[in-house]
């Protein structure tokens, strides 16, 4: 397939994704504070975002924001992420993050890869959801349901992030990138019956799915 058949593909994908999800978000419940997402996405890493949602209730009442979170004890901290799994180093890379958020930037999180990629725990995935959701920059979020699907679709032929990440940001148009990586999660995450009842992909990519053994 050449470049411009992927990039149709990719922007038939992105159209039909739109028409099954109009209002596309992320599933970690932040309210929409850069802080409170970057802890999140730290803590969502081999866990589920249903689960770190009910950690975080907890945590936030305890330690509301950055200032707070850099002077809370580990062993506190830990307490209350054990849940997560790898609470250990989740907890030391929350507080050093937070302590380093508020001291070299006033409390605000910084707005480009090359800071974030700077904060203990925190790396490209991370930093693209911070960039896309917070800051509204073109942003891949090259996770395992981003790389499975746009494999299974034939945009992509890497199960490395970085590979994945770098053909996406050619392939979808800037200004759709962070919406199309949520829908994608929404998408997965249906029922396979509630996937078949979907309108979802015309003639041409059912056949790829069933060529690719697309999602089942």
């Amino acid at each position: 397939m050449t470049e411009k058949e992927k990039k149709a593909r990719a922007a038939y994908v992105v159209a039909e994704l739109e028409k099954i999800y109009p209002d596309a978000a992320c599933a970690l419940e932040s309210g929409g504070d850069p802080w409170r997402l970057l802890v999140m996405g730290r803590l969502s890493a081999q866990c589920t975002d249903a689960r770190v949602n009910i950690v975080c209730r907890e945590l936030f009442a305890h330690f509301p924001d950055a200032a707070a979170m850099a002077a809370a004890p580990l062993e506190e901290i830990e307490k209350l992420v054990y849940s997560c799994g790898v609470y250990k180093v989740k907890a030391k890379n929350i507080r050093d993050f937070s302590a380093i958020i508020t001291e070299k930037y006033g409390g605000r999180v910084p707005d480009s890869m090359e800071e974030l990629l700077t904060l203990p725990g925190v790396g490209r995935k991370i930093a693209n959801l911070i960039l896309g959701d917070v800051y509204g920059k073109p942003a891949i979020v090259a996770d395992t349901h981003c790389i499975r699907i746009s494999n299974r679709l034939g945009l992509c032929d890497s199960k490395v992030p970085e590979k994945v990440e770098r053909t996406l940001s050619v392939l979808v148009a800037p200004e759709k990138q962070s919406d199309f990586c949520h829908r994608l999660v929404q998408y997965l995450r249906c029922t396979k019956a509630e996937m078949r009842s979907m309108p979802f992909f015309g003639f041409e990519m059912q056949n790829l799915m069933k060529k690719r053994s697309f999602l089942w």
